[in-house]
């Protein structure tokens, strides 16, 4: 899926004005949060794992990470991340540029209630530079998600 195909795919849902294709990267949080000139925190990133086999996209704000019992309690099996090089063949996106819009056929997206706390986030839009602002009710439309799911913890003291 390329970041024009995500593009379109947002125009269409009255999005486009809110997508940027940034002239740095946006592939960690860090970078994201520079690029857009935003907290760290409400970098909406996405991550990869296999649950039974199949590639599922969790969402999580930037400064949470996956806490291991919580997932194993939800999908009744370890967190394991997708392997890197395979990535964009599961996902349909590159590492770095994987999104929550029009991901592979079959593979399901997950929102993180860390996204909650925030009136809009920033997910990545197809691409290791690019970006979407969102809305949560805009995110949870436009991703088809699967569902909201409590397996993030905070990798640090929220100020």
């Amino acid at each position: 899926m390329s970041f024009q195909e995500i593009k379109d795919y947002l125009t269409s849902l009255g999005l486009g004005d809110q997508v940027y294709e940034l002239s740095e990267s946006s592939a960690t949080v860090e970078l994201a949060a520079h690029a857009v000139g935003t907290q760290p925190c409400r970098i909406a990133k996405t991550m990869s794992f296999l649950v039974d086999g199949a590639p599922v996209l969790i969402v999580l704000a930037g400064d949470t990470k996956v806490d291991n019992s919580k997932f194993k309690a939800l999908f009744h099996q370890k967190a394991v991340m997708l392997p890197l090089e395979r990535v964009e063949e599961l996902t349909g996106f590159p590492a770095g540029g994987v999104c929550p819009f029009m991901a592979a056929e079959g593979v399901k997206v997950y929102l993180d209630e860390s996204l909650k706390r925030f009136d809009s986030v920033y997910p990545a839009a197809g691409s290791r530079n690019s970006a979407v602002k969102v809305t949560l009710s805009q995110l949870e439309s436009a991703s088809k998600a699967d569902g909201w799911v409590n397996v993030g913890k905070l990798t640090q003291e929220v100020l």
